[in-house]
């Protein structure tokens, strides 16, 4: 380690002087939109799979849907998701005659892979509920689908807000794989700092400290959420 200083010039010179912070910024900035963008996808899949899944199976439409629905979620959550990216980019879209990004691919595979387990998170937080909840809801004169959404999901998701937060969490860590359909991420951006100076210990140190800052803000913004919830139902 007595060349440590050195291998931090290195790393200072390749990120001030030859605009390695702009690759940074850059490569961030992704990071954190597919993660959001996923996310956000992620759970209106998820939301939407877990109401088809637990509404009841009298007739043949809702038990078709649910089969769907199980193939989904069992797809997903069966393959890792740099198996996925590599299917979708370089085997689906080639097929179908598509042109779309590394980024624009991350996206999307990111949102369907969290959409699957955001699906099992709902559901779970749906059936946390009271059931009475939904049968007040009828006897009022609302349909299924109202009682859903305007009182048993925002209770659902009051419950489940801390295992959203771990979801968030685990798509930021994951984007290290979008390097492989050629999105640039913080992987790409330190990874070429690395190779323009033939030095990768600080860069890496670097990149990780970064994501366990990324973390450490996620987690605190869930935790205020959480108090804010609890502050609010206090006051009711």
């Amino acid at each position: 380690m007595s060349n440590f200083p050195q291998k931090v010039d290195l790393f200072i010179e390749s990120f001030i002087a030859q605009n390695g912070y702009v690759r940074v910024l850059e490569g961030l900035k992704n990071t954190v939109l597919i993660a959001v963008a996923g996310l956000i996808i992620g759970i209106l899949i998820g939301t939407l799979i877990a109401t088809v899944r637990v509404i009841p199976k009298y007739k043949r439409l809702p038990r078709i849907l649910n089969g769907i629905c199980s193939f989904y979620v069992g797809l997903f959550r069966g393959t890792p998701i740099v198996v996925q990216l590599l299917v979708f980019y370089y085997v689906l879209l080639p097929m179908l005659g598509t042109n779309m990004t590394g980024l624009q691919v991350s996206i999307m595979v990111f949102g369907l892979n969290s959409g699957a387990y955001i699906s099992e998170i709902m559901r779970s937080g749906i059936l946390s509920v009271d059931p009475g909840q939904m049968e007040g809801g009828r006897a009022v004169g609302l349909s299924f689908a109202t009682t859903m959404i305007k009182i048993v999901i925002p209770q659902a998701v009051k419950n489940i807000l801390p295992t959203l937060g771990n979801e968030f969490i685990a798509l930021i860590k994951e984007t290290s794989v979008v390097s492989f359909v050629g999105a640039a991420d913080l992987y790409v951006a330190f990874n070429y700092i690395g190779s323009n100076t033939y030095e990768f210990m600080v860069p890496y140190l670097v990149m990780a400290v970064i994501y366990i800052v990324l973390v450490l803000l996620i987690s605190a913004g869930i935790k205020f959420m959480e108090r804010s919830l609890r502050k609010s139902d206090r006051s009711h």
